[in-house]
């Protein structure tokens, strides 16, 4: 009869909590690098040209990181009080932003010099920002109530707008239409300004007596839908049906914030002074997956890459989490770039080489095919025995009980080959003939594990057993005599944990009993 290993027990395990697709796509940003600034961090915007750096503004300067190496590439600080809003135009060569004094400059992002001075707010700019569509042209919100877009180049007001009755914290140029402008203030509206009339053209919100300041305002890229924020309230606005609150929601316990839009917009993040940044569907405003922050969160950024997310913190943290693209992922890129560029000589210069053609190699190898009547013996590779089964088989017992009780071996194979020996009568010749070296492994395998409700039975006679066969000669040596009293702790540490249970499990037996009468 041939020999048979050893069954290694398997224990059950906890079921583990499955992840969606969307979970373990936004599980895939982990490694945060934090970067201690020495104020809160109160903006953070992704420029929308590669490589994708961004403007970090806190204190009185703004930052150009790389994303690559999260380094600081430029420090602008030639602000005469906090900075405001740093913005990166569409081009990446140019750099806005505010501060608390009313000043709205323009930088070049590469020599960081000055190139226009805009000076006609009366208190902080919050929001300077460039209109994605007019490369030329900055919009600033003040706490004077007033919301302007300028022209750069003429360094002139465009317009004006005096809607507001208290301070403007948000705003932004929508990214269908450069005539419209989406703005956010504190006296609880949110509104919609046409440049081409210098009117306000909607008012949304504002209505009730106990109204909420607004923290912020986003426009879809289609320009028909925005979301505005007021205390842990997320609200959606139909703008093409006039304005009309299609729901209002909250899944934050604080102040949302901070509002930011995937690469493709069909997510959005919102991050709260509750320390979370969480994640909805936009086709269901379902929460898909919630991080976690050590601070309030102030600012919020998505790379337009999707490699990238930044928030900053009122603790002046800046957190930046980084996901490895697939390679998949941009496999298809200078195919749709050769497609959009439309130029017959793409199709004849080689731009789009090997259309039709597989790009991937089957991993997979064929396997060798002969006549359908042929004769094919396999042979069955003998199956390897594992060292302590070897041991095991030539009767060895001591040897393979030490080879089960080395650091890498699990507790599982450990407690099996002990289960194995008892039902061969030779546990006791295993563990006989030891000295102090020998005996120490064993002893502390008996330690680790007494409390172990898996393997507690067999420690307790396993443990019976070695006190048994070593008693004569405890007090030879230290170390062994300091592992038993560590085992006569931890057991009666279990002992009285177990009393505990056992008083509670009664007090908890009366509770239910007493509420099972009073419902009778």
């Amino acid at each position: 009869m041939d020999y048979q290993p050893v069954v290694v027990q398997r224990h059950a395990r906890p079921a583990a909590a499955k992840h969606s697709p969307e979970s373990r796509y936004w599980r895939q940003f982990k490694h945060p690098v934090f970067i201690k600034e020495y104020a809160p961090v109160t903006s953070i915007q992704f420029s929308p040209s590669k490589p994708h750096r961004y403007a970090v503004t806190a204190a009185t300067r703004v930052q150009i990181y790389a994303p690559r190496t999260q380094k600081v590439t430029k420090t602008i600080s030639r602000f005469k009080d906090v900075a405001r809003s740093g913005n990166i135009r569409p081009d990446g060569k140019l750099v806005v932003a505010g501060d608390d004094t009313g000043l709205v400059q323009v930088f070049d992002i590469n020599s960081r010099a000055i190139l226009r001075t805009l000076d006609s707010h009366k208190q902080p700019v919050h929001v300077t920002k460039f209109s994605p569509l007019a490369p030329t042209q900055v919009l600033s919100c003040s706490d004077d109530t007033t919301v302007k877009l300028w022209d750069v180049p003429s360094q002139a007001e465009v317009v004006t707008f005096h809607a507001h009755a208290d301070y403007v914290r948000s705003g932004e140029v929508s990214t269908s239409n450069p005539h419209l402008i989406l703005t956010g203030s504190y006296d609880a509206t949110m509104r919609l300004f046409d440049t081409r009339t210098s009117q306000c053209e909607m008012v949304m919100g504002g209505d009730a007596s106990n109204a909420v300041p607004v923290e912020q305002v986003k426009m879809f890229p289609s320009g028909t839908m925005a979301l505005s924020t007021a205390g842990p309230i997320l609200r959606l606005w139909d703008l093409v049906a006039g304005g009309r609150c299609l729901r209002a929601f909250s899944n934050h316990q604080k102040t949302i914030t901070s509002l930011a839009f995937d690469g493709s917009a069909g997510r959005l993040l919102t991050g709260s002074l509750d320390h979370m940044v969480k994640v909805y569907d936009v086709s269901s405003y379902k929460v898909v997956h919630t991080m976690r922050y050590p601070a309030p969160v102030l600012c919020l950024a998505v790379s337009p890459d999707e490699t990238h997310i930044a928030a900053g913190m009122s603790d002046g943290t800046l957190s930046v989490r980084r996901r490895q693209p697939k390679a998949s992922e941009g496999a298809d890129q200078p195919f749709t770039a050769a497609l959009k560029s439309g130029a017959f000589e793409t199709f004849l210069g080689g731009a789009l080489p090997a259309i039709g053609q597989g790009r991937t190699k089957s991993k997979i190898k064929a396997k060798p095919t002969g006549d359908v009547d042929e004769l094919r013996i396999e042979s069955r590779r003998a199956r390897r025995l594992k060292e302590y089964d070897r041991f095991l088989k030539g009767f060895k017992y001591s040897a393979a009980l030490d080879s089960v009780l080395r650091k890498n071996v699990p507790p599982t194979t450990t407690f099996s080959l002990i289960q194995e020996l008892i039902h061969r009568d030779g546990l006791r010749s295993a563990l006989a003939g030891r000295d102090d070296v020998l005996l120490e492994p064993v002893l502390r395998l008996l330690v680790k594990h007494v409390t172990d409700p898996r393997y507690g039975e067999m420690v307790c006679d396993v443990s019976s057993l070695v006190i048994e066969m070593y008693t004569p000669v405890l007090g030879q040596s230290p170390l062994i005599d300091s592992l038993f009293m560590r085992l006569r702790k931890k057991v009666l540490a279990e002992i009285r944990f177990q009393k505990e249970l056992v008083k509670t499990k009664g007090a908890l037996e009366m509770i239910f009993a007493s509420a099972t009468l009073t419902t009778i």
